[in-house]
């Protein structure tokens, strides 16, 4: 017998659902409660699913959010539902995928995938039998809901699809969807495509036995009418240059003639999937050779991609010059990762590894959503690295006209693209940089914020050219602008010369010695006028800063301009705060760099760090003995504290012995350097190393608890934890001296295997 529902119930839960819809938040809380007693009853499932299924008379908005109710709750207990409910739910999805509603279609789609992901594709055996002979149907409703659901099921289990639980569906469903790539209805072909595009990557067999009908079909969709099929070849054109490019090869030169349309289509959709096409030719060995000829087209098209559109404009506020005093809204924040401190021995440490990762994200983040501009800039600096110079043949032409045209847009593209090219084409720019940096410095003051930004990040690409020249020619007149631009009125263009100079300061390092009374003038102004995101940006400068010129920082006049509102920041921010991770990290660098002369600000600034690290433990304590009361804590906190302390002990060196003589830092050690967490005790031994340095009297009573931590730490799955317990042994060796002798067994083995391991980094090995 059918289930029915009880019409008392139905009504309850229609009213649960048209509550719902209700802006009042009051009104939300009660059907939040509602819905936690309703969810006791199993046949409160039944009521939702038939409420998106049956009830025709109901509105759709309603009915969809009736089956979003219902996917929440499969999600969250769909193990504890009784076997009818579960069986009433996945008949009434599978009879009713083709409803007369996209919407409702849709959420059922969403629905049946919800169900499958929850391991159900096993206990599920008629769903794909079901959904591909759906696709047979004449009734065009029915054969799209079934090819929605089964695009989602393709996304979400591509790799059981193609794998023994299941005897391979894959088999019969590739050649099948093959089929369906010449259905008469645009929306079916792209399904189709997209469908077969999901095991592309994983290089599915089935899909490899059937690769060259595969490709001859998508060519044959090429000049395809609709927009979404066009992105959806485009797309897996792409895949297929990544793993299988040995069936393309013979049809590249018509490949590249295709992709070089598209990369134009009037679709920005279509034209930044073929875009991603040269970011991933630039990859393949091959590029150079078969893409020569076709520079000539390629790169006027590229350049033309790198202009703003109307619509970037509109987003970006381009028309907006002075939005200083506008706070900042928190979801612009992107959150921050701290970057653990790893030792390196003194004559590696010049150029840290990974240091240019944060420098070269592209100008425009607030944007960050990838788009044409985006990936066109990206691609033309991909190939500028593969072909060098012989690409400034076709560009240094258009270039001219781009960086002197009236029209703002246009010369804004043009310095964009100068900032593209500066890794690859350096060579070759370098007779052209002479008149060219003047120029953009120029730039540097035009009237349109979007220019001004633009050239701050153009110009910290040349840095190191501007930096190998006599620093009165461009660098003067180069810092001088950017710290201008770093009191600018307009946000963006804060924030690019931020970062801009930041870059220039790891360049120059200590040519800006004669210059650091007007630098820090300008930082600490900048401190006033900023808002809550650029303020972060400005701590990171600082820290840089000091890193750069090191103890020509130890200068009163210094100190006193630079400490107190860093001090102020730092008394504002209240322990829970993440503001405090790049506030601690930028101090780190300021007490290292200044040496004694922090000593007067140490004592609160090292007993926060304690606190903190005392904090973070007790709360993963509690979170450990009762998960179900207590949050997990933030281990950052606790990271970047140690970092801090690190930091102290290296600018303080002896000094710091009284004030580890007053805590009990060496007992949390103790325990962080057991942490689950592989960045503890990166962080616990790197100031493990530096307190051996700076008063080893508080380390030696600890030796026998510590070394065999540090001995079960070499290991080098973890590479930069290992780097760190590496180092921390040997300063322990060296203070240790013969009384090293009881802990030798428990740390030799575990180093002679490193050293003969293959593929060991070069500062790991030193």
């Amino acid at each position: 017998m059918d289930w029915q529902p009880d019409e008392q119930g139905l009504q309850q839960v229609l009213q649960l659902l048209k509550d719902s819809q209700s802006p009042n938040t009051a009104t939300q809380r009660i059907v939040q409660d509602k819905l936690k007693q309703l969810n006791q009853f199993p046949d409160f499932n039944n009521y939702l699913i038939f409420v998106l299924t049956r009830l025709k008379s109901e509105d759709e908005p309603t009915r969809s959010l009736s089956g979003l109710i219902l996917k929440n709750n499969v999600k969250a207990h769909y193990q504890s539902f009784p076997p009818p409910v579960a069986d009433f739910i996945k008949q009434e999805c599978l009879n009713n995928i083709g409803d007369a509603s996209s919407l409702i279609r849709a959420t059922i789609g969403i629905l049946i995938t919800t169900i499958a992901s929850k391991g159900e594709l096993q206990m599920w055996p008629e769903l794909l039998p079901q959904l591909c002979n759906l696709l047979n149907s004449e009734d065009y409703n029915t054969c799209e809901g079934a090819f929605g659901a089964l695009q989602k099921i393709c996304e979400d289990s591509s790799e059981l699809l193609d794998s023994d639980a299941l005897n391979r569906p894959l088999n019969i469903m590739i050649p099948k969807f093959l089929q369906f790539f010449k259905h008469c209805s645009p929306k079916i072909r792209s399904h189709a495509i997209a469908c077969v595009n999901q095991f592309i990557m994983d290089r599915a067999q089935a899909l490899m036995d059937n690769i060259d009908t595969f490709i001859e079909h998508l060519f044959a969709l090429a000049v395809d009418d609709d927009p979404e099929v066009r992105k959806n070849v485009c797309r897996a054109l792409v895949m297929l240059l990544e793993v299988r490019i040995d069936r393309l090869i013979p049809h590249m030169h018509s490949i590249i003639q295709y992709m070089l349309q598209r990369t134009q289509d009037h679709d920005e959709n279509v034209a930044l999937e073929a875009c991603e096409f040269w970011l991933t030719l630039a990859e393949q060995p091959i590029c150079k050779e078969v893409l020569a000829s076709h520079l000539v087209q390629l790169i006027p098209i590229l350049v033309n991609g790198m202009k703003y559109s109307e619509i970037d404009i509109i987003l970006l506020k381009g028309d907006v010059e002075e939005d200083e005093a506008v706070p900042d809204s928190e979801q612009d924040i992107k959150p921050r990762f701290h970057k653990s401190r790893t030792v390196t021995l003194p004559h590696e440490a010049e150029r840290p590894d990974g240091s240019e990762d944060a420098e070269d994200d592209d100008d425009d983040d607030a944007l960050s959503d990838w788009n044409l501009r985006k990936c066109s800039a990206a691609a033309l600096d991909v190939l500028a690295n593969v072909f060098r110079e012989e690409l400034l043949p076709h560009l240094l032409p258009l270039l001219k006209g781009l960086l002197f045209h009236p029209e703002w847009v246009v010369k804004e593209s043009g310095i964009l693209v100068l900032g593209a090219i500066a890794e690859g084409c350096m060579q070759g720019m370098v007779p052209y940089l002479p008149e060219l940096i003047p120029h953009l410095i120029q730039c540097l003051s035009d009237k349109k914020a979007l220019v001004r930004s633009i050239a701050c990040w153009t110009l910290s690409r040349y840095a190191h050219w501007v930096v190998s020249q006599p620093p009165d020619m461009h660098l003067k007149p180069l810092m001088t602008e950017l710290l201008k631009r770093i009191l600018d009125g307009n946000k963006r263009v804060q924030e690019a010369a931020c970062s801009a100079f930041a870059t220039l300061e790891e360049e120059a390092c200590t040519e800006l010695v004669p210059y650091l009374s007007y630098i820090l003038d300008t930082l600490v102004f900048a401190f006033g006028k900023y808002q809550h995101k650029n303020l972060l940006i400005l701590y990171d400068a600082i820290g840089t800063l000091a890193d750069s010129v090191g103890h020509h920082l130890n200068q009163p006049e210094y100190i006193q301009k630079l400490m107190p509102p860093l001090i102020q920041k730092w008394n504002e921010l209240k322990d829970e705060d993440k503001d405090l991770f790049p506030l601690l990290e930028c101090l780190s660098s300021v007490a290292t760099a200044l040496q004694s002369g922090f000593l007067p600000y140490c004592e609160p600034v090292y007993q926060r760090c304690v606190t903190l690290v005392q904090k973070t433990l007790a709360q993963a304590m509690m979170y450990t003995q009762h998960p179900e009361q207590y949050e997990a804590p933030d281990k950052d906190f606790m990271i970047v504290a140690l970092d801090l302390l690190s930091g102290l002990a290296e600018g303080l060196g002896g000094h710091v012995e009284q004030l580890v003589a007053r805590s009990n830092i060496m007992t949390l050690l103790f325990q962080c350097m057991q942490d689950s967490m592989p960045e503890v005790r990166q962080s616990s031994f790197a100031l493990l190393g530096d307190l051996t340095k700076a008063c080893f009297i508080h380390v030696k009573p600890c030796i026998a608890e510590f070394m065999p931590i540090l001995g079960t730490n070499l290991n080098p799955e973890f590479i930069s934890v290992c780097n760190n317990a590496t180092w921390a042994i040997g300063e322990i060796c060296m203070q240790m001296g013969a009384e090293m002798q009881p802990y030798v067994q428990m740390v030799l083995n575990n180093l002679v295997e490193i050293i003969n391991r293959p593929n060991t980094p070069k500062t790991l090995l030193e």
